[in-house]
């Protein structure tokens, strides 16, 4: 009999979290296209549009900064939970917001909830999937993401259809429903058993360990007790080892590592994706795009199909050849965009619009814009969007592992919260070049993860230290390296023992 509450259905229900930030990308994108919301707000473009979608990012950054104390001191559990209700704040302000003004702080409010649960749930989730499955279990997050995005979508394009300030308001409120659903709900899940083991709460570690590998709660079933054993051995080694972990931090053994985590998430947002995320209408119409609602609608749900692939093979294929694939084929749809604009563009006559470019009677190539949008879209969701997720978790050690990914995070938020602010200007003025410029970043970043990323596939989180010190050359990753069966020598010399005590 399968139980209801397992690894799987814990990660599903947490990934709400991820889900939020979906929610408000996708009723952004939408609200941007709609007369309501220009009416209302004043048609802003360029650097006023930018500080609004941006808001959201900045308070992100402090929400990643902060989550390292909260998830350390509180559990990642209950700081989940602390996000959870900042978001409900953020939407009610942001759906009776009056003005610019109090619309950025809503959003800014509801970005703290983003900035928390974009860097304890991927951690919560590492530390409670066993090692074979825990790229699959990561994954989940950016589904959610993917699901929220698609759902808010169609709520807000549902809603463009109403003629009054419920356009807006309406999606804005709504959002606020999942954070509640996640708020109650985590009172009845577990806390990470690796949190409950820095704390000295042994038993709890064991029985939670149990809970989440067997169907029986079997806390003397020898996998558990391996694993029980492992994490132990590790946390006693941290704290013979005496060190400050803030000092650790930035130490020659770890920095490389913190280094590698923020560069994977800073380029996951300098690929270029959030300009055919935010700003799509904004892309869509510069493209001779008609019926741009219901084109990005399509390219949301297409967003929603494509990663399940990831979520069930990642563990097998690896999350560098993801990686390197990716950045080749993100900046090949960048490159081809920025050429068609660029050959069969013309300035735009309307000084009012979002974008000084456009293509005008040429359906073949507005067409092919669209289509090289899907593909961005869906080698973003196979690639970088999971994996830019699963990798500062499981790179780095339980000691500092909540700090390095609220660094890693915000690192991502403050590139985020820049191109927000900075895409609309620079739509207007780089016309057609701003899709070279992200497309030379994936090239980078191509490069970066070639000469520094090792495969971390079928590797326990406490053994990462081997990983990193004492890999094999990063060539081989294409091949895939060695199935780690130090907890399954450990498991069996465990359920040795138990058979020459019962003999």
């Amino acid at each position: 009999m399968v139980r209801f509450l397992n690894v799987y259905t814990i990660s599903v229900f947490v990934a709400l979290g991820g889900a939020l930030f979906g929610l408000d990308l996708a009723s952004m994108s939408a609200i941007l296209g709609t007369h309501q919301y220009k009416n209302y707000f004043g048609n802003p473009l360029g650097t006023r549009q930018g500080a609004i979608t941006s808001a959201m990012a900045g308070g992100s950054f402090f929400g990643a900064l902060s989550s390292s104390f909260l998830g350390d001191q509180f559990s990642r559990k209950v700081a989940i939970q602390v996000g959870a209700l900042l978001w409900c704040i953020g939407s009610a302000v942001q759906s009776t917001s009056n003005g610019v003004a109090m619309l950025i702080a809503g959003r800014v409010v509801s970005g703290l909830c983003i900035g928390l649960t974009s860097s304890l749930v991927p951690i919560y989730q590492s530390e409670i999937a066993p090692r074979k499955i825990r790229g699959r279990i990561l994954s989940i997050q950016q589904y959610a993401l993917s699901w929220g995005f698609m759902l808010q979508y169609f709520v807000q394009y549902g809603c463009s259809f109403i003629n009054s300030q419920a356009a807006f308001r309406l999606p804005w409120a709504t959002q606020a429903i999942p954070a509640i659903i996640l708020f109650i709900g985590l009172f009845w899940l577990p806390r990470s058993p690796r949190w409950l083991a820095s704390k000295d709460r042994w038993s709890e570690a064991l029985h939670v360990i149990a809970f989440l590998r067997t169907a029986n709660t079997d806390i003397n079933n020898p996998l558990v007790l391996a694993e029980y054993k492992e994490i132990e051995g590790q946390i006693r080694l941290e704290r013979d080892q005496e060190s400050n972990s803030f000092h650790e931090l930035f130490s020659r053994k770890m920095r490389n590592r913190v280094f590698l985590s923020m560069a994977i998430q800073v380029w996951s947002q300098l690929c270029g994706v959030n300009i055919l995320t935010y700003y799509i209408v904004y892309i869509f119409q510069s493209a001779g795009i008609k019926n741009y609602l219901l084109a990005s609608a399509i390219e949301y749900t297409t967003y929603l199909v494509v990663p399940i692939p990831t979520i069930l093979w990642t563990d097998r294929w690896g999350r560098r050849p993801s990686l390197l694939l990716g950045a080749i084929f993100l900046a090949f749809w960048l490159f081809l965009i920025g050429g068609l604009l660029m050959m069969y563009g013309e300035p735009n006559s309307d000084s009012n619009q979002p974008f000084t470019w456009v293509i005008i009677d040429h359906p073949a190539v507005s067409r092919a814009i669209l289509a090289c949008s899907y593909l961005f879209l869906s080698t973003f969701a196979l690639s970088w969007g999971p994996v830019s997720w699963m990798y500062p978790p499981e790179i780095i050690p339980l000691r500092i592992r909540a700090k390095s990914v609220s660094l890693a995070t915000a690192s991502n938020w403050a590139v985020n919260f820049a191109l927000g602010f900075a895409v609309p200007p620079l739509l207007r003025s780089t016309r057609w070049g701003i899709f070279f410029i992200f497309g030379s970043f994936n090239i980078a970043a191509f490069i970066h993860v070639l000469v520094a990323a090792p495969e971390t596939k079928q590797r326990t989180l406490e053994e990462m230290d081997e990983v990193f010190e004492y890999r094999e050359p990063l060539w081989k990753s294409f091949t895939g390296v060695r199935a780690s069966s130090r907890l399954e020598e450990l498991a069996k010399d465990i359920e040795m023992c138990q058979l020459r005590r019962k003999g």
